[in-house]
């Protein structure tokens, strides 16, 4: 009974916001195609620079370098609470939506910047360096991003509405207590991905390196 009531309720918040849902994902392709264009646009120089960053780190990765996987796990953790915290606050606030959409197609620039830069400079082998240590995690923060933004979109248009239209008007609290909960349900899956950028990732590309 229970797992048919939250179905449904999926369901009905999928229902109601499917144009925003549409919305933000086109948004966060729009920002992978420039993170990728990003790439095409780099001067000689500077692709050597980041290159030769790369190439660093990369000896860092074979080498055994990298700093403490729990740390790691910590540090990567902590930033991506922060990114869908900033996005939940923002959700609170009516002119908080532009910044919404801002976070979003960043986020797709970064990603489609990372994946672009390492099959631009090198070649196969950069492929499999994203398909098996970038991608993984991003199969579950891509569409976390996503149902994150998509949400507080939703919220801070149900905010807009409150303020300006009356007949839509209901006690806030409720709403925001869902909206709190749901967000926190969707942010809890950060953990895997986390814990793979962590404990899997590296010993995946010392594996491509070497």
């Amino acid at each position: 009974m229970r797992r048919n009531r939250i179905r449904e309720l999926i369901a009905l918040h999928l229902e109601e916001n499917k144009a925003i849902y549409l919305f933000t994902s086109i948004l966060f392709l729009m920002g992978i195609t420039f993170g990728a264009i990003i790439v095409n646009s780099l001067s000689i120089t500077q692709k050597h620079d980041l290159y030769m960053y790369l190439n660093q780190f990369f000896g860092q990765v074979a080498s055994g370098e990298l700093a403490d996987a729990k740390a790691m796990f910590v540090q990567s953790f902590t930033h991506y609470v922060k990114y869908f915290g900033l996005m939940w606050l923002l959700g609170l606030s009516i002119i908080g939506l532009p910044i919404i959409l801002i976070l979003l197609f960043l986020k797709g620039v970064v990603v489609g910047f990372t994946v672009g830069f390492l099959v631009n400079q090198m070649g196969m082998t950069g492929f499999l360096l994203a398909f098996l240590s970038v991608m993984p995690q991003n199969f579950i923060l891509v569409p976390a991003f996503i149902i994150v933004g998509s949400a507080s979109i939703a919220f801070c248009l149900k905010m807009v509405r409150q303020q300006f239209l009356e007949k839509y008007r209901l006690p806030i609290f409720p709403q925001f207590l869902k909206y709190s909960l749901f967000i926190f349900a969707v942010g809890s899956t950060i953990i895997f991905s986390s814990a793979f950028e962590a404990y899997v990732s590296p010993t995946l590309m010392k594996f491509v390196i070497n």
